[in-house]
């Protein structure tokens, strides 16, 4: 625990795991009702399978092979406290044997992004469904990449800030309009799985880059579900 611990605080000086008492002093609602029984229980298998049991009853189709590997690879998981928020902090050790950490925010958190929160309603169901029930981001721990990230890092595409050097190069015009564009997933290398609000009826999505060719009409929910599945491998 100490190891562990240890490198988590190399990310984050202030994170701490919770023993099961002090999750006994957390004020209702706070956390999903769920999470209280999950993090007092004491068998680290049954501790699993409940919280994989809510990835199951909102996302099963979506994330299927993302839930598969967890069901296989998970050592543990456990709710972790940074003096601001908690957060499930997932122990994965891969077919290599390695160990990754990756963490699930809380999907009671704050709504920080105040592009978003103006459109969420228009964003797709199945990804209102993640953030509102399961995790407001679910990602590789050190880098926050290689995931859905939280409602705070969620990039908007129509930001005037940000530089898009792909643009000039593009000879055809762009098919989805950056205005109404959100990248929920980042390979933490500059490139995004995007949802166009406006133009997302089928469950489509772009992949957008600041270097490489976009592609278009993409499942969404494939592409996060295999890239995730890439990071833990």
């Amino acid at each position: 625990m100490d190891e562990k611990l240890n490198y988590l605080k190399k990310y984050n000086k202030n994170i701490n795991i919770l023993n099961i008492n002090e999750i006994d002093k957390i004020k209702l609602g706070v956390i999903p009702d769920e999470w209280y029984k999950i993090f007092k229980e004491k068998d680290v298998k049954k501790r699993i399978d409940l919280l994989l049991n809510i990835w199951k009853k909102y996302i099963s189709i979506q994330l299927r092979n993302t839930i598969s590997y967890l069901n296989e690879h998970l050592e543990s998981v456990e709710l972790m406290y940074d003096n601001n928020s908690y957060s499930v902090l997932y122990t994965i050790k891969n077919s290599k044997g390695n160990y990754l950490y990756y963490e699930g925010k809380n999907p009671r958190d704050k709504f920080e992004n105040v592009e978003l929160e103006n459109v969420w309603e228009n964003t797709p169901e199945t990804i209102r469904n993640f953030y509102e029930n399961i995790h407001n981001g679910f990602y590789y721990y050190a880098s926050e990449s290689m995931g859905l990230v939280p409602f705070d890092s969620v990039t908007y595409i129509g930001d005037e800030d940000l530089e898009w050097g792909i643009i000039d190069d593009l000879e055809e015009t762009i098919e989805i309009n950056l205005d109404s564009s959100f990248g929920f997933f980042t390979n933490g290398m500059g490139s995004y799985i995007v949802v166009d609000y406006s133009n997302c009826d089928k469950g489509n999505g772009t992949f957008w880059s600041s270097k490489i060719k976009p592609k278009y009409n993409i499942d969404f929910w494939s592409y996060v579900d295999e890239w995730i599945v890439i990071g833990f491998e």
